[in-house]
């Protein structure tokens, strides 16, 4: 058993008030701008990610992007705005969820309305997740020790084979092809 302060588990709505917010922009697109405001970080989660996210009028959350590890969800709290999710586009507001599992389909929100899009943000925290950001071209790896972004068209696609110029021991491929049957 945790001996964990239970204040510390409860977050007030006045404390979260308080809470200054972050400014964040995807720098893949210059019409990103996103306000956050961390609830899962406050309460001591490590495990998972929380915050409250504010869009203003005009503005996108983020560049399109796919996530291939994390999952990730948003619930609308006020306002309205638009998801693009794959090709589509759907027009979302309070009390609309999104669930985005790992791998996820591209996705975005945006905000062409005139008022703020307020939606409740989280997801997994692994410390290891691949973001693929079609639109602009770009791939990066998000990790504990920082962000690597590379073009997607200068990736070199490789194989397990490629590591084993003699191919897998017999031993070991008669395995593999038991394991295959069961």
């Amino acid at each position: 058993m945790a001996n964990l302060d239970p204040k510390a588990c409860l977050i007030t709505a006045a404390q979260i008030a308080a809470t200054p917010e972050i400014h964040v922009r995807q720098p893949f697109n210059p019409n990103s701008q996103v306000y956050l405001r961390s609830l899962g970080q406050a309460a001591g989660l490590a495990r998972q990610q929380l915050a409250i996210g504010r869009i203003p009028p005009g503005k996108d959350s983020f560049e399109l992007h796919a996530h291939a590890r994390d999952e990730e969800f948003l619930y609308v709290l006020s306002g309205r705005g638009r998801a693009q999710i794959g090709d589509e586009l759907f027009e979302v507001g309070p009390g609309d969820f999104m669930g985005f599992t790992a791998p996820s389909p591209a996705h975005n929100l945006s905000n062409p309305y005139g008022e703020d899009l307020v939606y409740l943000m989280g997801g997994e925290r692994s410390g290891l997740d691949v973001v693929d950001f079609p639109r602009a071209g770009k791939t990066a790896i998000f990790s504990a020790e920082g962000i690597q972004a590379a073009d997607s068209a200068t990736l070199q696609p490789m194989s397990f084979g490629d590591y084993l110029p003699d191919g897998l021991p017999e031993a070991i491929l008669k395995r593999m092809a038991g394991r295959k049957k069961g």
